[in-house]
């Protein structure tokens, strides 16, 4: 359970190097848009391969992973639609947007973002494997981008450098114990429970790359997104391809 805990730390962590990141460099907004659209395709290879994949092999088939797909979407699609109503719907703008919305908001918008994420870190420890290489990247790298957008945004809104890193301390804290729910609670359940949890998170995964990050790395990267994108999927699906 540890291992679980500390490999979700290592891929949150990057939340908060990519908010150092943002504090001590300027980062023009074509090149956050190319590396978010890096990070997406990152990401959907991850849950192409990682996820919905290793579902359909581990029910077998079925309608399980079918109705965890579309279960994971729409427990994001509401919940985020709660957290805009909130305030919390510009948290991945580097524009200063942030200012409108509320700190909690924000705060729990970024906690909605990362649990399926982090989550998946544990499940992939769950039958004795080792922890997944290509998941560890894809929540790292997608991870840094988002980072980098909101602490530009957040920034500019007028927050403070110490508020700002706390929040991602935060968020990274929370990462790690959801990867280690993600093992913990499933360390003995049966395939087809697994199986729904890895499709409920790569549905949850596919509605937020498809709600917040594609449409900001188009806003600021432009045409060259779908180069970036599809370079991050060849990576993430190479490394797979190699466990």
């Amino acid at each position: 359970m540890g291992e679980a805990f500390a490999w979700g730390l290592v891929a949150g962590g990057s939340l908060v190097l990519g908010a150092l990141i943002a504090l001590r460099f300027r980062i023009s907004e074509e090149l956050l848009g190319l590396v978010m659209a890096f990070g997406s395709g990152v990401l959907i290879s991850a849950v192409a391969y990682e996820l919905v994949g290793e579902a359909f092999d581990t029910a077998s088939g079925g309608g399980g992973v079918a109705a965890g797909l579309f279960a994971g979407a729409l427990t994001f699609f509401f919940g985020d639609m709660y957290i805009e109503q909130m305030g919390g719907a510009n948290r991945k703008s580097s524009g200063g947007e942030q200012a409108s919305g509320s700190a909690l908001a924000i705060v729990l918008g970024t906690v909605l973002d990362g649990i399926p994420e982090s989550a998946v870190i544990g499940l992939s420890l769950v039958g004795g494997g080792g922890v997944s290489a290509a998941v560890i990247v894809a929540v790292f790298v997608s991870n840094l981008p988002e980072a980098i957008a909101g602490t530009t945004g957040l920034s500019q809104a007028g927050w403070p450098r110490r508020r700002i890193l706390g929040m991602w301390t935060l968020v990274m804290l929370v990462s790690g114990l959801s990867a280690l729910a993600g093992f913990g609670l499933l360390d003995d359940a049966s395939p087809n429970v697994i199986a729904f949890v890895l499709s409920f998170a790569g549905g949850a995964l596919l509605t937020m790359l498809a709600d917040t990050m594609m449409p900001e790395a188009f806003k600021h990267g432009g045409k060259l997104v779908g180069l970036a994108t599809t370079l991050g999927f060849a990576l993430a699906f190479a490394i797979s391809s190699l466990e």
